[in-house]
């Protein structure tokens, strides 16, 4: 490893400073990043989703941009809009805050199916097309969005092909009695986003995506991943099983956590860490539709296939 593992448990120690309780969650959204993949949080209002995104930046040293999602926000609140400047007679591009290394979509399912398919192109290609000029978005490009549960008011399920955008889908839930005491004892942990400094340069994380290709995967590790690929397949639990495209970004998500412990190859714990995130937004349980059904019967799958 070129950057030390010390160094990475440094930059989760910063993160979980302000996120009490939820290490598990931040080396997740870790991961997530460093695989080069995008991160959707479902969970309800006051959990720490926010807060997540704004840590990471900070720790990380990103640019960082957050749009409000509602009802009326327009496609060119994203991705910007051309003005025609008088004083040079041409149009002038004004770039929207798409462009910048963290962007927080917060509560991408309170606006309309044509705005949230603003993001499509950025997420899938670290580009925008406006008026049929392409522009590169800046590396690493990394999207947090948030939503609010699907039965809350006011809402716009994210279709199944914006779904399948996000590498991970994670829930942070309630802290446990310990971390929610240490939480309402020791002050607001929010206030304490100012005091973070970057742990890591750009540099460093580009590095850090260009050597999680390079870690290894077993072929025993490899054949554990296809049986839980099967089953997904095959069984009559869940509507449909997992796509070629999802055992990739499983496999992607279990480098990034080997590399994140300091390992240079995958073992199974570590497919079995990332699986739940990566797949339950794009498993449906049998007439269960997309929701904690899902992970319930994922887990249960994970606990009953063997490992070797």
């Amino acid at each position: 490893m070129t950057i030390s593992k010390s160094k990475l448990d440094a930059t989760v120690d910063a993160i979980s400073s302000v996120l009490i309780g939820k290490e598990q969650e931040v080396r997740l959204a870790l991961a997530c990043l460093l695989a080069r993949g995008h991160l959707l949080i479902e969970d309800l209002p006051g959990m720490g989703k926010t807060t997540l995104a704004n840590a990471m930046a900070r720790v990380l040293g990103l640019d960082f941009n957050r749009i409000q999602f509602t009802s009326d926000l327009l496609p060119a609140d994203i991705v910007g809009v051309s003005v025609y400047d008088k004083n040079q007679a041409a149009f002038q591009f004004h770039p929207g805050p798409v462009f910048c290394h963290l962007l927080l979509a917060d509560e991408i399912n309170r606006t309309t199916p044509k705005t949230q398919s603003a993001l499509l192109e950025a997420m899938a290609e670290g580009q925008v097309t406006v008026e049929g000029e392409t522009r590169d978005l800046p590396g690493p490009f990394f999207v947090v969005a948030t939503q609010n549960p699907v039965q809350y008011s006011g809402t716009f399920p994210l279709p199944e092909s914006q779904l399948d955008r996000f590498l991970m889908r994670l829930s942070l839930g309630y802290p446990d009695l310990a971390s929610e005491k240490h939480i309402l004892t020791g002050g607001d942990p929010r206030s304490r986003l100012d005091e973070l400094e970057p742990r890591l340069s750009t540099q460093e994380l580009l590095a850090l995506q260009k050597e999680v290709d390079e870690i290894g995967a077993a072929e025993p590790v490899v054949d554990y991943l296809q049986r839980l690929l099967q089953f997904t397949r095959s069984s009559d639990v869940f509507d449909y099983g997992l796509s070629p495209r999802a055992a990739l970004a499983v496999l992607q998500s279990a480098k990034a956590a080997a590399l994140i412990d300091g390992r240079s190859f995958v073992i199974p714990e570590d497919i079995q860490a990332v699986f739940p995130a990566v797949a339950n937004h794009r498993l449906q349980g049998a007439g269960r539709g997309h929701d904690s059904g899902s992970r319930v019967l994922i887990q249960e799958m994970l606990d009953t296939i063997d490992v070797i």
